[in-house]
């Protein structure tokens, strides 16, 4: 189970996650919907690249920019979030949506936490997979934690001081 949309549904996609001694180019890709790390597309991209059931993870250290020309044939782009504390993926997001335009799936995918998906969801994600001993129920209340934001972000353009009335002194 994922929470994509704002609601609980049913997760068709398998990670594949191959062991750090697995070499790209070897690494079997099964048939079905399968999301493969971003070594294992750019070895076999010749091989996947007409699969419409492929999407592909990126790690916290990779750069979205290693999708250019590529970022619109993926149903799912996944950003990896190895601990809690690694915020770099939600610059990964930020740049897949605003400046490569990415239409797709997001997903957060790792160790992923009720506390981060309002801020998740900010920068673009739209598909969450909760690190396994968490309450998917709980966490879907995460997104709706605060009713208003002061930052521009992916999700709303304009900061809170462009959109509030401002009345007379």
């Amino acid at each position: 189970m994922i929470i994509k949309n704002r609601a609980i549904v049913e997760d068709d996609w398998v990670i594949l996650r191959p062991g750090e001694q697995d070499a790209p180019l070897s690494v079997p890709v099964p048939a079905g919907q399968v999301i493969v790390p971003l070594a294992v597309w750019q070895a076999q991209r010749e091989a996947l690249v007409n699969r419409a059931d492929v999407g592909v993870w990126l790690q916290s250290s990779d750069r979205p920019e290693a999708l250019l020309g590529d970022v619109g044939k993926f149903p799912v782009i996944a950003v990896d979030f190895p601990k809690f504390a690694d915020g770099r993926g939600y610059t990964i997001a930020y740049l897949l949506r605003e400046r490569m335009g990415y239409k797709g799936q997001l997903r957060a995918i790792g160790d992923v936490l009720r506390d981060q998906l309002y801020y998740m969801q900010r920068v673009g994600f739209d598909a969450f997979m909760l690190r396994a001993d968490k309450d998917i129920n709980e966490a879907l209340k995460g997104l709706s934690d605060f009713s208003e934001s002061y930052q521009a972000s992916f999700d709303q353009k304009l900061p809170l001081f462009r959109r509030a009335e401002r009345g007379a002194i």
